[in-house]
């Protein structure tokens, strides 16, 4: 059972990384879009708008937390994230509000500006209720614009793997976020064989996205996202074999922690290159921070402490 502590602490945290990653999903979502689907279009904005709105709410309540350290702030923003969303924008013409990741920013550099609300726990449970709320409605909306992709109902300009895997992320989360609610523990150390397999797949498929989303004729980049897919591929496989002994899992966790920092410090040089026009491809900017940040989210968890 979790203390008020711990539980207004997981939340923020959890809530922090999560609601920009779906958010942004509306945004690449409505930049896949064409003019003949507005309806779609206009339930993209709606949803990344929200999104933004329960961001900013969770951004002042952290403010509030006198005992809330982001010992990653990477994960939430990075020094990438505001150039990307003004390239990004310029390039779509979808608006974002950049004063969140200043708001983000201003957080990461706080010291002992804060203070402690006395009704905290209550406002970020109604928080967490309220996300519920919402990330259920918008699997239901991913589920079925998939469902419509895969049965040509629809046409996107997007893999149709790219939706399903923004829906299991936001499976995901509502798994995390309710489990926080009952004020069961989260963090990972004594489940930590499901959560690699899940962030193994994630990172898979990154790569796969990134090789995908390159020019045919950057083919050195090309070829490291493939070597990395085979990588995480194969972490995959070896994290599904449910017995494997407690000193395999060590001596997987640690292959993994290299795996995972090499393909972090490569989507780093990638969204450089995406920034300053130096790689050829159809990647959106904020589309390489975003797997940035979801690199550094899984690299906190490997790196939790033994007794989190």
């Amino acid at each position: 059972m979790l203390t008020k502590q711990q539980f207004i602490h997981h939340s923020l945290h959890l809530n922090l990384f999560f609601l920009r990653i779906i958010k942004e999903h509306f945004i690449f979502l409505e930049a896949a879009l064409f003019m003949k689907n507005k309806k779609l279009m206009g339930e993209a904005e709606f949803f990344k708008n929200e999104f933004e709105r329960l961001l900013k709410h969770t951004i002042m309540l952290a403010e509030s937390a006198m005992d809330f350290k982001m010992p990653n702030a990477n994960e939430f923003v990075t020094k990438y994230t505001l150039d990307a969303e003004k390239i990004t924008q310029f390039a779509t013409g979808i608006p974002i509000d950049m004063s969140i990741t200043k708001m983000e920013i201003s957080l990461m550099s706080e010291k002992d500006s804060k203070h402690h609300h006395a009704l905290l726990e209550d406002h970020v449970y109604k928080l967490n209720d309220r996300i519920i709320k919402t990330v259920t409605a918008v699997i239901k909306v991913k589920s079925q614009l998939l469902e419509d992709v895969l049965s040509c109902k629809l046409f996107v300009n997007t893999y149709p793997s790219l939706l399903e895997h923004v829906l299991e992320e936001t499976k995901h989360y509502l798994d995390l976020l309710s489990k926080l609610q009952g004020r069961i523990e989260i963090h990972m150390k004594q489940d930590l064989m499901s959560e690699e397999n899940f962030w193994n797949h994630i990172m898979s498929e990154h790569s796969l996205f990134i090789r995908g989303l390159l020019d045919p004729s950057e083919k050195q980049l090309f070829d490291i996202a493939d070597e990395f897919a085979e990588e995480f591929e194969t972490l995959e496989k070896q994290t599904e074999d449910l017995n494997m002994l407690s000193s395999g899992l060590s001596a997987l966790t640690e292959r993994t922690i290299r795996s995972v920092t090499a393909l972090r410090d490569f989507k780093a040089q990638a969204t450089e290159g995406l920034l300053g026009c130096k790689i050829k491809a159809i990647i959106l900017p904020l589309l390489a921070d975003h797997v940035l940040r979801e690199a550094n989210h899984y690299l906190h968890l490997l790196n939790m402490p033994d007794d989190m």
